[in-house]
Formats: C-alpha cells, sequence, structure tokens
C-alpha cells in the first residue's frame, strides 16, 4: 500500500492507496508545534481503525508547505513505519514542465496538482483550489504548468472581515438565498460567497481568453463543493486530485 500525505497551512490530508485505487482518506487540522510522537500516534490510530497495518504501507509520497512539518513526518515514516518517504519538490520527476520565471517558487502542491490533472483529463485544464489560499494553475495541453494567480481563500478572507470589523460578526460560510443582504449575516455571507463565486468565473474567463481555448476547469479544495454549487464555470470537483497526483507522481520515481 501507498501512504500520500498533502500538508497544507490549514489542514493536512492523508490518504492509503490499495493499488490505484482509494482505500481510506483524513484530514487533520495543521499543527506545527506537535512532536513526531504526536502524529505518529495520530496516523496509527486512523490506520488501525480501517484496517491498516504498518507493515501494510511499503511507500509513502507527500509533499509540504510547511517546512516545519516536512521534518516532522520525514522522521516520523522513518521511525515508525521504516520508509524514506518521497518529498516532492527538486529532482523529483513529476511529469510535469514548470515554465515560470522561477520554477522554485511553485508550490509543491500545485505541481502535483497539475500532474494529476493533465493525467485524468488531458487537455488544457485550469485548476481552481478553494482552501486557505484560493489558487488557480493554468496547464497547457501538452502538460506544461504555465502559472497561475493567487488570492486570499475564502475562509481567510471571512476571518480578516470579522477581525478587522469591529461591528461585523463571525458568519457561517454558506450561500444566501439572494444577493441583496436584509441584515448583517446574509449581507456578508452574499459578499463573501458570491463575491468569491464572481471572482473564479472572471479568473477563468480571463486565463481561457489568454491561452485562446476553453479549458476545461477543475475545482479542489475545503469550499470547492460550495462555489461550484454556484457557478456553471467549473466543470469537474475532484476533492482528492492532489492525493491521487501524489500517487502518480510516487509510480514515476520508482527504481
Amino acid at each position: 500500500m501507498l501512504f500520500v500525505v498533502d500538508i497544507g497551512n490549514t489542514d493536512i490530508t492523508l490518504g492509503v492507496f490499495e493499488g490505484e485505487n482509494i482505500r481510506a482518506t483524513w484530514r487533520l487540522t495543521t499543527g506545527v508545534h506537535r512532536l513526531v510522537d504526536e502524529y505518529a500516534s495520530l496516523l496509527l490510530n486512523l490506520l488501525r481503525h480501517r484496517g491498516v497495518e504498518i507493515t501494510d504501507i511499503k511507500n509513502v509520497a507527500m509533499c509540504s508547505v510547511v517546512p516545519p512539518l516536512t521534518a516532522i513526518f520525514e522522521q516520523l515514516f522513518k521511525r515508525y513505519f521504516n520508509v524514506s518517504p518521497l518529498i516532492v519538490g527538486a529532482g523529483v520527476k513529476t511529469g510535469v514542465r514548470i515554465r515560470m520565471d522561477n520554477p522554485r517558487e511553485v508550490g509543491a502542491d500545485r505541481i502535483v496538482n497539475a500532474a494529476a490533472a493533465h493525467h485524468l483529463y488531458g487537455g488544457a485544464v485550469i485548476i481552481a483550489d478553494l482552501g486557505t489560499a484560493t489558487t488557480f494553475d493554468t496547464v497547457s495541453r501538452e502538460g506544461d504548468y504555465l502559472g497561475g494567480a493567487i488570492a486570499p481563500g475564502i475562509g481567510t478572507a471571512a476571518e480578516a472581515l470579522f477581525t478587522r470589523a469591529a461591528k461585523l460578526p463571525r458568519v457561517e460560510l454558506v450561500a444566501p438565498k439572494k444577493a441583496i443582504g436584509t441584515d448583517s449575516i446574509t449581507a456578508m455571507q452574499s459578499g463573501i460567497i458570491f463575491g468569491y463565486v464572481g471572482l473564479v468565473e472572471s479568473l477563468v474567463a480571463r486565463i481561457r481568453q489568454e491561452l485562446g481555448e476553453k479549458a476545461l476547469v477543475v475545482a479542489t479544495g475545503g469550499f470547492a463543493e460550495m462555489i461550484a454549487s454556484q457557478t456553471k464555470v467549473i466543470d469537474k470537483i475532484n476533492p482528492d486530485l492532489t492525493l491521487i497526483g501524489l500517487r502518480l507522481i510516487q509510480q514515476m520515481n520508482q527504481t
């Protein structure tokens, strides 16, 4: 079995593959102050709950945008699983040619998503990752990573609005029934949710115009389903896109 780990700023997404099939997935809150043994205890309990033993895990692949946790998880897998994880970064085969001015600036998770999207869907693809940040990644029909756009995530923007405006409450992030809010809560929900729908639609339109073709739009991340329910511009929703990309990259790098 293959254990895959996507370490993000807000969440850590974990998955176990049996061949090409995902057997189980989990999400943990990212905690930079947890120690190796604390994370190990969490992971081992999750695996046992799904009937997976340590000895079943033969390979590990991971990507991370939180450097302190990269080292923590690398130690964890070496100590408890007796496996050296494949960490996506410089020198790792991804099947994606990066056409950015400075390729090292691109987050590993964005490259992993690009590899998965190109493999799964082919052609030109725009990946909208709606998580802590809202990112748009553009992959050409040849599989080149062309670049994209980065905006604050929906939850991040909503929290900033609550903390910086004394009279505005913290609201549930759900779509209201109409755009014209008749109280502070529905007005905030309209501005946040419908505002981000507009952001997605506008950026997709601009990227498609620059590409000169109607690229497929794939959404992933914690807010993907909510935004997709409010717009027709999103063609596919794939919550496991990063985990699938990690599996593909691990296969490419097997010796």
